[in-house]
């Protein structure tokens, strides 16, 4: 991938994400740069393909590949294996010039959950990709220490950027991505 080439290819499946976002691809764009920074990575010859589609296309790949049959804000599949050796620790870095994965994130989910936690769809989708993005990157949240590691760089990115930071003061309500 040359030099300075988008980092995200955005397929919008379901027109509503285009009707209320109409700026995704900036977003996801955005959201990706931040992971890859708050990582310590450089963007530079990485590739992700984030998929925009609706709460049943979603529930159909979550039931799919995690067995679970309902919808969910965002999934990521991550084009290879990277996770730390012990938890709290940073996984190793992705390797340069290999695509990252693949994400997808549903809109009525997303919509659904910025509502309730009076977010914009913007912030929520914005932290929803950054998420996936650092889930690519090797990053989880099955032990605290990782969870921890994540959240951190989500909120430090969030901020950076003058948005929501969803692990912020008053916000134990919002919901933990997967």
């Amino acid at each position: 991938m040359p030099e300075g080439a988008p980092l995200t290819e955005v397929i919008v499946e379901d027109p509503a994400w285009t009707a209320a976002l109409p700026a995704l691809e900036d977003i996801a764009e955005a959201a990706a740069r931040a992971a890859l920074e708050g990582a310590g990575q450089t963007p530079a010859g990485q590739e992700i393909a984030v998929l925009a589609c609706d709460d049943a296309r979603i529930a159909a790949l979550n039931a799919s590949f995690r067995a679970k049959e309902t919808p969910t804000n965002v999934l990521s599949w991550p084009a290879q294996a990277l996770s730390p050796g012990v938890p709290g620790e940073a996984p190793p870095p992705a390797p340069a010039d290999r695509p990252l994965g693949d994400l997808a994130i549903a809109h009525g989910v997303c919509t659904a959950e910025a509502a309730a936690a009076g977010l914009t769809l913007k912030d929520h989708t914005f932290h929803l990709i950054l998420h996936g993005c650092l889930h690519l990157l090797g990053y989880d949240h099955e032990h605290d220490a990782d969870a921890r590691l994540m959240e951190g760089i989500e909120s430090r990115a969030m901020q950076r950027l003058g948005l929501h930071d969803p692990y912020g003061e008053g916000d134990a309500g919002l919901p933990r991505s997967t």
